[in-house]
């Protein structure tokens, strides 16, 4: 049986620090980070590589800032 794996790109320069991506992770992957980037924002990086690959954080990001890809493992 398949299993599908998810992993999220986050564009650093473009994210502003909402937060909104975060509160919509079903698995707790994504936090805000305490770097800043390139505008002064704190923003949002990977905790852990438990993605699914729901793409709920790409769906409520207001700027655009997260792809999500999923792969398929066979097992």
């Amino acid at each position: 049986m398949a299993k599908i794996v998810g992993d999220v790109v986050i564009n650093v320069e473009r994210c502003k620090g909402c937060g909104v991506c975060v509160t919509g992770c079903p698995k707790d992957v994504l936090t805000l980070g305490k770097e800043v980037n390139g505008k002064g924002y704190n923003f949002v990086v990977k905790q852990n590589d438990e993605c699914i690959g729901c793409a709920n954080c790409a769906m409520i990001c207001p700027d655009v800032v997260l792809t999500v890809y999923r792969t398929k493992i066979e097992e």
